[in-house]
């Protein structure tokens, strides 16, 4: 494993990484994350297995913007007033994929997606755009809040970017839409009553 600092240097890294299709971790605002290019359908298997994970949950993917993550998803109205009020943060939506990226993102019809308010994995997205974002864990393990945790229990992961400990208020809330209607899948750090508010 590559540990590289969160700078200029670091970050350079990073990219490289991630446009070899290997696999990245870096720190968020809710716990540290592993991600790849969500184009890169063999990085992803990759991820599947560093996690144990069955390849039935598809993975979140991070955006630099709204705008950018419109390229994959479409947003209702509701998704548009939740995603002003509370991205960069902790809410993820689970949005219908666009038809035209159906067949380069594998989904079950939504991607749950995702502007995080870090500046680490901000600087790192601001040259990539969109990374897939699942958190750094073993399947059914807890989440990792620590480099020094990551290390050890994710060392096949090719470049870490070390933010050391995340101070965390939790993991996002997920919100999915049926139908328009609002539907809490997750309750996270941003609670129903804060979302409720704003629509």
């Amino acid at each position: 494993m590559n540990v590289v600092s969160c700078d200029e240097n670091g970050i350079r890294e990073i990219i490289r990484s991630y446009e070899n299709g290997e696999i990245i971790g870096f720190p968020t605002d809710t716990v540290y994350g592993v991600g790849c290019d969500p184009f890169k359908k063999d990085s992803i298997t990759k991820i599947f297995e560093l996690k144990k994970r069955d390849g039935e949950k598809r993975f979140p993917i991070l955006g630099i913007s709204k705008e950018e993550l419109e390229k994959i998803v479409e947003f209702n109205s509701n998704a548009e007033k939740i995603s002003e009020k509370f991205w960069p943060g902790q809410v993820t939506l689970l949005l219908p994929i666009r038809k035209e990226i159906s067949e380069k993102i594998e989904s079950n019809g939504k991607l749950a997606v995702r502007v995080p308010g870090n500046e680490c994995i901000l600087s790192i997205l601001k040259q990539c755009k969109l990374i897939i974002g699942t958190s750094a864990n073993i399947s059914g393990e807890k989440s990792i809040l620590n480099s020094d945790e990551f290390k050890i229990k994710l060392p096949k992961v090719d470049t870490l970017v070390d933010g050391g400990k995340i101070v965390s208020k939790g993991e996002s809330t997920i919100i999915d839409f049926n139908n328009g209607e609002l539907k809490i899948i997750r309750e996270g750090s941003v609670s129903k009553e804060e979302i409720e508010k704003i629509l």
